[in-house]
């Protein structure tokens, strides 16, 4: 099993920073794909960024400039660096990562990140 476990989430006013980590344990295939998403109260989630494990990283276009998403060398690890926070950025952020060659996904418990004054 997988198991993904975020930190870093937290209350930030406007214009602010918070960088969120994600650490993936357990039986990993190499090629993978990591990836935020974000749901705030009553919408839908939605994919806010992805970093696979070979490739390049893409945003969507309500963040780009703005956040950052990076792996470690080891692969296990997802960061998103979130500058210029606003309040429309309010939402549980979560974890993902998708194996492609065994079709799975695996999701973290969420972390919530609050952007107000």
């Amino acid at each position: 099993q997988v198991q993904l476990v975020e930190s870093g989430g937290g209350l930030v006013q406007p214009g602010g920073s918070l960088r969120l980590s994600c650490a993936a344990s357990g039986r990993i295939f190499p090629h993978n794909i990591m990836a935020w998403y974000r749901q705030a109260s009553g919408e839908q989630r939605e994919l806010v960024a992805a970093s696979p494990s070979v490739g390049m990283t893409n945003y969507i276009d309500s963040v780009k400039g703005r956040f950052t998403i990076s792996r470690d060398k080891t692969k296990t690890r997802v960061y998103l660096q979130m500058n210029s926070l606003k309040p429309e950025d309010t939402a549980v952020y979560y974890c993902k990562l998708s194996i492609p060659r065994w079709s799975v996904d695996y999701w973290g418990q969420g972390t919530e990140v609050t952007v107000s004054s």
